[in-house]
């Protein structure tokens, strides 16, 4: 436990027994509340994930990317972690959320940087200047996350989204450092009661953009907002309850 300056409280800095993953099946049911951590930015991936990722694939004072930023889950962890970070993001409200959420001090040492800006377009950081990324983007406008940004991916649909996904692989291999690692999280999605394989899709994107693949993922979902609504109603289909994590090396 940490006593957080002034205004701040304490804090827990890591979820009690954990432990790292060893399997390519991943399943946290218990969301995760240290540090800043909280479920109420809607769509915001479970700090589990990123935890892992980080042990797994970086080291200390390591650069990590999330262009993807929304409410810091990411930054959060690099921080407890001891690694810098880079967060972007194209709407301002998660820009002002993250910057709140990362007021808190731990032991480790990091620089942390958060800058409003648009995933397909990185230019304000240098190539082959990165470590690991680190990121969830939307599943297509499954949720949208602002009412009318221009560029926002979660306003486009399953087609302009993937086009869109083009320049977000071609300009994380651009920043990437030989043999690092990009990984993201991503699911299906699921229109007029067909699925439309927004994951697998978008994992080519980044192959094509000269990435190998080293993993893929898993992830059970939990506390699906869905889940009510199918209560003592007639199912026609599955309900989606898996994410995929892919992990992709810049060879």
């Amino acid at each position: 436990m940490i006593e957080k300056q002034k205004e701040e409280i304490l804090i827990r800095e890591a979820p009690e027994n954990f432990k790292l993953e060893d399997t390519t099946i991943w399943s946290f049911p218990e969301r995760g509340s240290w540090a800043t951590h909280s479920g109420k930015y809607r769509g915001n991936w479970s700090p589990y994930v990123p935890r892992n990722l980080i042990l797994q694939y970086s080291k200390k004072n390591d650069w990590i990317l999330d262009q993807f930023l929304g409410s810091g889950t990411t930054l959060v962890e690099a921080k407890l972690l001891g690694r810098n970070a880079i967060g972007v993001d194209i709407n301002p409200q998660a820009i002002k959320l993250s910057n709140s959420n990362m007021k808190f001090t731990c032991q480790e040492t990091s620089k942390i940087f958060i800058k409003e800006g648009n995933a397909n377009n990185l230019s304000f950081i240098k190539d082959g200047s990165i470590d690991l990324i680190c990121t969830h983007p939307p599943y297509s406008d499954i949720i949208r996350y602002s009412n009318a940004i221009q560029k926002d991916l979660s306003h486009l649909d399953y087609e302009a989204f993937l086009q869109a996904f083009i320049n977000v692989a071609i300009e994380s291999f651009r920043v990437l450092k030989k043999k690092g690692i990009c990984a993201f999280m991503i699911g299906d999605i699921r229109k007029k009661g067909y699925v439309l394989p927004l994951g697998m899709s978008a994992m080519q994107k980044f192959i094509d953009a000269g990435f190998k693949l080293r993993e893929i993922i898993i992830k059970e979902q939990h506390n699906c907002r869905s889940a009510d609504y199918w209560n003592g109603r007639e199912r026609k289909f599955l309900m989606l309850a898996h994410e995929y994590i892919f992990v992709l090396e810049k060879i």
